[in-house]
Parts: C-alpha cells; structure tokens; sequence
C-alpha cells in the first residue's frame, strides 16, 4: 500500500513540472529571437555608418588631389616668374652700367666744352691784343665754334640717350615692381596652403580622437594629459596611450603625402610635469618630461612617420598651464603637447 502510494506522489509530482518546463524554455526561446532581431538592425545601421563614412573619404581624397595640382601648377608659375625677375634685374644692370658709362662721357664732353670755351676767349684776347694775326685768330676761331658745335651735339644726343635711358629704367622698375608684387602673392599662397595642412591635421585629428575631456585644444596644439599615456613617474607608453598615439598617426600619414615637399613642416611633441620633485628612477623632472617626449616620438617613428619630420623637447615643470596646487591642477600640467609646425 505504501510503495503504490510512493507511486502516485511521484507521478503526480512529474506532471507538474513538466509545463512550466516548457513555458521557460518557450520565454527563453522568444529573448533569444528578440536580442537576434536586435543584433541584426545594430548591423544594418552599423553597414549604413561605413558606407556614408567611405563616401565622405573619397570626397575628401579628391578634394586634396586637386589642391595639390593647384599648388604644382603655382609652384610651376612662381619658378617661372623668379626667372623673369632675374633676366629683368641683370637687363637692368646692364642698362645701369650703360647709362653710367654715358653719363660719364657727358661729363667729358662737357669738360671739353669749358676746355673749348676757354681757349675760345683767349683767342679772343689775343685778337684784340695783336691786329696782324687776327686773321689766324678768326680762322681757328671758326674751327674751334666748329668743334663746339659738335660737341653741343653730342651733348645734345648723349641728353636724349640719358633721357631715354631713364624712361627704360622707369619701365623696368615697374616691371620689376609687378613681378616683385606677383611673387609675394605666390609666396603669401604657399604660407596659405601650410596653414590649411594645419587646419586638415588638426580636424584629422579631432575625428579621430573623438569627443575626449582628457585630450583638449589649446591654441594650435593638442594637449594630452600624461595620465592617459603613461603610469605614474614612468616614461612607458599604456596599451591606452599606444592606442591613442596611434590614432594621432595614422591621421597625420593620411595627409603627410599630401603636403608639398618644399614645405618643410615638424611634427613636434612637447614633455611637461608638475611642480612636484620626482622619486623615481629619473634624476629630475628634465629628465622624465624629456623621455616621455622622447617616447612619444619614437612610437610616431615606428608608426612610419619620417625621422626628420619629429622633434622631442622636455621642459619639466616650467610652463604650467594651471595654477594651484590641487590634484586637478598637478593633472593638467602633466601633459603631452602635439603641435604642426614649420622649421
């Protein structure tokens, strides 16, 4: 009686399980169903993000190929316009050499005229001091008016030279003065396109880095604090700073090709600390603020920025950005500083 008992408890107790069994397994199976069709848009609209991304790039990649054609066809005019100054500065030379040699022939003629003038008054002299040879004394008097009158003319014509000579240099000084003023205008585009690689990199890198408190603009520099790039006293980049730096490379490669070769543009990082004495193995805060530049520009190094476009300078705790000794000004001032820059 027991044992038959024992069989209908476990019967019984068999059944009730058995449903709500099935109703979890049916509640899981719908969750499971819903997080798919969850995931599933996530990728849709993840795919519709890249693509208007992608699209935006090319633009921007053919934007920057038609600038830097603009700026080979100005460079091209501006070698042309140099040559021209040249010819025009030696053509004005040679004019200049000529025009004194002229002037100091006038100042010769001239001379001979005083010279002739003279001797003609003491003929004169002589004329009316002895009758006998005035007839001697007219005739040379004759030959030297003659002498005179050519000479006149060849003063006149030397004056008519000069004149000439000076409305040629007047010419030449207003060509000299436009090519001059066109070269300035070439040299003012190519500053001009600098400051727009500037303007590129610093925008490639706000992109890239996102919307971050810890990395800020100040002036025409970005300004990472030391805490998100390397451990307390260290000059050893985090996995974090590894990956922020990487960003900073990447976008400045996108636009390094892009940037004429005779503008001769750095790339320089800048080590700062706070006021605090350092205890760790580095001497001073020298020497901490200049390993950590130093690493930086290592990494950009490895990343494949050239050697000769990176700079490295410590400056230890001498140029605060934040006044105060609380922790949120030590933290400001130590920062890693990137800056664009030219020679």
């Amino acid at each position: 009686m027991a044992y038959t008992d024992l069989r209908r408890a476990r019967s019984a107790d068999s059944g009730d399980y058995w449903p709500g069994f099935v109703d979890a397994l049916a509640t899981l199976l719908l969750v499971v169903i819903f997080l798919l069709s969850l995931f599933a848009l996530a990728q849709f609209a993840l795919g519709q993000a890249i693509q208007g991304r992608d699209a935006q790039l090319d633009a921007l990649r053919s934007e920057i190929a038609e600038l830097g054609e603009s700026l080979r066809l100005e460079r091209v005019r501006a070698s042309d316009l140099e040559s021209d100054l040249e010819g025009l500065r030696a053509t004005l030379a040679a004019e200049q050499a000529a025009l004194a040699a002229e002037r100091s022939a006038a100042a010769g003629l001239r001379d001979d005229l005083d010279a002739a003038n003279a001797r003609t008054a003491m003929m004169e002299a002589r004329v009316e001091g002895q009758a006998q040879l005035a007839e001697a004394a007219r005739g040379e008097a004759a030959v030297l008016s003659q002498q005179i009158a050519a000479l006149n003319a060849q003063l006149a014509a030397l004056n008519e030279a000069l004149e000439s000579a000076e409305a040629r240099d007047v010419e030449q000084r207003a060509q000299i003065e436009n090519l001059s003023q066109r070269l300035n205008t070439a040299l003012a585009r190519r500053v001009q396109e600098l400051a727009r690689f500037r303007s590129e990199f610093f925008e490639a890198i706000t992109n890239a880095l996102g919307d971050r408190s810890d990395v800020r603009v100040v002036g025409d520099r970005f300004v990472f604090e030391s805490d998100i790039l390397f451990p307390s006293g260290s000059a050893q980049l985090t996995e974090g700073g590894e990956a922020e730096l990487a960003r900073v490379a990447d976008a400045l490669l996108e636009i390094a090709n892009d940037i004429p070769d005779d503008i001769d543009w750095i790339l320089r990082v800048d080590g700062h600390t706070d006021v605090r004495p350092i205890s760790t193995t580095y001497a001073s805060n020298w020497h901490l603020s200049a390993a950590r530049a130093i690493t930086v520009v290592n990494f950009f190094e490895e990343r494949g920025i050239p050697s000769n476009r990176l700079v490295a300078a410590g400056f230890g705790e001498h140029r605060p950005i934040a006044e105060g000794d609380s922790e949120e000004a030590y933290a400001a001032n130590r920062r890693i500083e990137i800056k664009l820059d030219s020679r």
